[in-house]
């Protein structure tokens, strides 16, 4: 697939992995519109900033409004507060899924208009996994994962791709204080782009990752 002149819009892109989806993006000749809840933290040459909280209506109802060019979506905005209480909880629901629920729900009709497109959504391995410091950024996942499941099958009649991604640590922000080994946000990204161009369905970043979901048939 020739991204050039392709129009993506990448949520969460003033840092980490969606910054690295927004360069690559840019490098390939893509018009990439980089989503932040503080447009001036993008600061990327070749990038068209735009004001987006996936947290609220009126902003993603907004930036659908304005992008009616978008043929590619990455819901990459995501948050890790890894508290066990009730509200930490609620805050990663708040962006790591009811965030894709409502940007999907915007730019679907705007991926339908211009012929279907593409729909990437960045989940992680605990989308598979639990962990008891990480419960609820664990459960926000999986509810990710099932979403995306449920929302392949109700884009495919108008011609949208949907693509889940799961990863282990990637080497951001996010998982600087973990130990161990970590891809880098840049093997994520060209994985997710040979995926669009091959027409996959998922994406496992990493050898953990495709070891922990090959597991889960046992």
């Amino acid at each position: 697939m020739d991204f050039n002149g392709a129009a993506v819009l990448v949520t969460g892109a003033n840092r980490g992995l969606g910054r690295a989806f927004a360069q690559e993006f840019a490098r390939r000749g893509a018009k990439v519109y980089a989503g932040a809840r503080n447009p001036a933290s993008v600061v990327d040459e070749g990038v068209n900033p735009v004001q987006l909280d996936v947290t609220d209506d009126a902003s993603v109802e907004a930036a659908a409004k304005e992008l009616k060019d978008v043929s590619i979506v990455i819901n990459n905005a995501g948050v890790l507060v890894g508290g066990e209480d009730v509200d930490s909880i609620r805050t990663e629901f708040e962006v790591n899924f009811f965030g894709i629920v409502r940007t999907t729900d915007a730019f679907a009709p705007i991926l339908k208009a211009n012929g279907g497109g593409t729909l990437v959504n960045v989940l992680s391995i605990l989308s598979f996994l639990g962990r008891p410091a990480w419960r609820g950024y664990a459960a926000s996942k999986a509810a990710g994962w099932s979403l995306t499941k449920s929302t392949r099958e109700a884009l495919r009649e108008q011609g949208t791709h949907v693509i889940a991604v799961h990863a282990g640590f990637i080497d951001t922000d996010m998982a600087s204080s973990v130990d161990g080994p970590k891809i880098s946000p840049e093997d994520v990204v060209s994985q997710v782009l040979q995926a669009i161009e091959n027409g996959d369905d998922e994406v496992l970043a990493d050898e953990l990752t495709r070891a922990v979901k090959a597991a889960l048939a046992s």
